[in-house]
Parts: structure tokens; sequence; C-alpha cells
């Protein structure tokens, strides 16, 4: 009995110290010119200093890999290409969350993407696919074609008729 709670406790301590980075999904789908929120989450303790975190996030393609976030010491970097389109939403990095938006998509952000945590806790990453496709043509709603000013056009002309036929109808049925 005592083995069984001695090997309790050692499991639990051993689960309980071990650092993770989860992603909060593996695969996305966007299409570009569209925007997207791409989340990790990590084990974190209530009352770790801030800039003992250390994040970098890449994008790994069939020819690149690119940095799209990096946080060292407080310090932001990323990639020009990345420059502007994505935002860490810092308020959450307190909750062991990592929040990043990426805006204007384009069909070469598709690929895997990667961030990896490090902390006085620990080191550990995780890691989703985004595929980004392009923008379908969008159908051009069907519009009535041009008549001159004042004159009713084809559609118009049969409601009109459609009208006064029910109307002659009407006025028969009631007469007899």
């Amino acid at each position: 009995m005592i083995c069984c709670i001695l090997l309790l406790l050692t499991l639990t301590s051993c689960v309980c110290g071990t650092f993770v980075v989860n992603v909060t999904q593996s695969s996305y789908q966007a299409e570009e010119k569209h925007n997207i929120t791409l989340e990790w989450s990590f084990t974190t303790k209530p009352h770790s200093p801030s800039d003992s975190l250390i994040i970098f996030c890449q994008l790994f393609t069939d020819v690149r890999a690119s940095v799209l976030y990096h946080l060292h010491e407080g310090v932001e970097s990323q990639d020009e290409e990345f420059s502007g389109r994505v935002q860490c939403d810092k308020d959450v990095l307190r909750e062991g969350r990592i929040r990043l938006h990426v805006s204007r998509l384009r069909t070469e952000d598709s690929g895997l993407y990667r961030c990896q945590v490090l902390t006085s806790d620990g080191r550990s990453s995780g890691k989703c696919h985004l595929n980004v496709s392009e923008a379908r043509d969008r159908p051009e709603p069907e519009t009535e074609p041009e008549t001159e000013p004042g004159e009713p056009n084809t559609a118009s002309r049969g409601r009109i008729g459609l009208y006064c036929g029910l109307g002659l109808t009407a006025a028969v049925v009631l007469t007899l």
C-alpha cells in the first residue's frame, strides 16, 4: 500500500512539473485577403516574471522558414513580410496563451506554424497547419438590362401583362 502511494506521488510530481505547449487547433483553413487567429496554450505559474518568457513562432513552407513572431526580454520582432500583418495579444500571455492575429492572408502564408516557448519552467513547442486558398470569384448579382428612362423593361412588361390578365379574370368571375 505504501509503495502504491509513493509511486502515485512520484508520478504526480513528474506530470505536474512538465512544461507543455498545446495548439488549440491542429489545422486551419482560410481564404486569401481574410484574417485568422492562431492560438497556442502553455503551462504557466501564477507569479512567473513575464520578462523570462521567450516566444519564437515560425512559418515553415517548402521554400523557406520565416519568423512570424519573436518575443525576447519584452522586445518583439518579426520578418518584414509579416510586419503590420501579425499582432500578438499580449494580454493573454499571463494566462499562458499565445494568440497571433494574422491579417490580409496570402496563399504564401500556407504551411506549418510552430510556436516554441521557453520559460524558467522549461521549453516546449506546438505545431499547426494553415492552408490559405485563393479568393473565389464572387458572381456579380444579376441586374435587369438597362432601358430608356420612362420605358418599362421586359420583366416589368411581363408583370404588367400578368396583373392585367388577373384583373380581367377577376372581373369576369365577379360579373357571373
